[in-house]
């Protein structure tokens, strides 16, 4: 039996591509997983079947601060962490899911000569990917242009949990409280929440029930409590699939985990990205994308106004059919084969 080893943390978006290469895997491998204290911790340790363990890694900023200083000597630690994990586990192949949970891992990886892939889910690359890129054997992409970065770039697709894809949305203990004859708005605030979109949801929550059913998940510590009729609030659910399968459209973030499950889903989105006052700019990079190929409409919260956000949440519900028409000409749905191909050959 081969040995594979995960690695990926942060958000939600780091972890459950993990799972969906898991679930294809099957029996034929033992699973190991090393990440932080963090979010991947939490779900990982769930799973009876996959061995966790735990490192210490170092969060890479792009600022200029003193606790700059630091980084290379928290980062030899975590790698020694690893290396020392991955030494007694013996791995055949790791494969790496991005963020600075990965990077000591893959770098411990390349100091013990272990094949490694990774898997980078935006547009452009971010900067753990960028460094994992030099250690890793192969370097899956979401999206076709990103290959162009460099030879070891793969064209694979998102891979996407069987969760997701067959998702339904009976499983839901709040159908009763819904309007069955309005259509479903689902706003998805990601795993730590997205306080910008919450708010403007909250703001126009009268007027966005005048059409719709609103079911709001705000992510977590970002609760405000709030009883009106047809409108339900979460902070978080690891059945997507579920609360999708209810859904008419989508309002979100612009990550590329939750975008390509929305498209996976076919679900029509209004995505508002994060700001480049708060990133490298990969959510507008990813939203511009999808609006090209006919798969979401966009708002940036430079261009935000209350008024057009009514208007473009109205005529995406309008229009849903124009966006279901184009997502049904999207490849989506042999991402996890891809990749699963490239790791049992790469671990031979």
């Amino acid at each position: 039996m081969k040995t594979i080893v995960f690695t990926g943390g942060g958000t939600a978006g780091h972890i459950y591509p993990n799972l969906a290469i898991k679930e294809g895997l099957g029996d034929g491998f033992s699973y190991h997983y090393i990440g932080g204290d963090g979010m991947e911790k939490k779900i990982i340790s769930k799973f009876d079947d996959i061995t966790y363990h735990t490192i210490h890694p170092v969060k890479l900023e792009r600022k200029l601060t003193l606790s700059n200083l630091l980084i290379p000597f928290k980062l030899l630690k975590s790698i020694r962490e690893a290396r020392k994990i991955l030494k007694e586990v013996k791995p055949d192949i790791i494969f790496s899911k991005g963020g600075f949970v990965s990077v000591p891992v893959a770098i411990a990886g390349k100091m013990l000569r272990l094949p490694i892939v990774s898997h980078e889910s935006d547009l452009s690359m971010g900067l753990a990917n960028k460094i994992i890129l030099k250690c890793c054997t192969h370097m899956c992409c979401s999206f076709e242009q990103t290959t162009k970065i460099d030879s070891k770039c793969i064209f694979t697709g998102q891979p996407i949990r069987k969760a997701v894809l067959c998702g339904n949305k009976k499983n839901l203990n709040f159908l009763d409280k819904l309007d069955k004859n309005k259509p479903n708005l689902l706003v998805v605030g990601g795993s730590s929440g997205a306080k910008f979109i919450n708010n403007k949801v909250l703001n126009n929550i009268d007027s966005l029930l005048k059409t719709f059913n609103v079911i709001h998940l705000t992510g977590k510590q970002q609760v405000k409590t709030l009883d009106k009729k047809n409108y339900i609030q979460i902070d978080y659910a690891e059945n997507i699939g579920d609360f999708l399968s209810l859904a008419d459209i989508v309002l979100s973030r612009a990550g590329s985990g939750a975008i390509n499950e929305f498209l996976a889903v076919k679900k029509p989105m209004l995505l508002i990205p994060l700001s480049k006052k708060c990133s490298r700019g990969d959510q507008i990079e990813n939203a511009k994308l999808f609006n090209k190929l006919g798969y979401a409409d966009v708002l940036t919260e430079e261009d935000y106004d209350d008024n057009l956000f009514l208007i473009k949440i109205n005529n995406l519900y309008k229009n849903r059919e124009k966006y279901i028409k184009n997502m049904k000409k999207s490849q989506t749905n042999n991402a996890c084969d891809n990749i699963i191909k490239i790791i049992k050959s790469d671990c031979k």
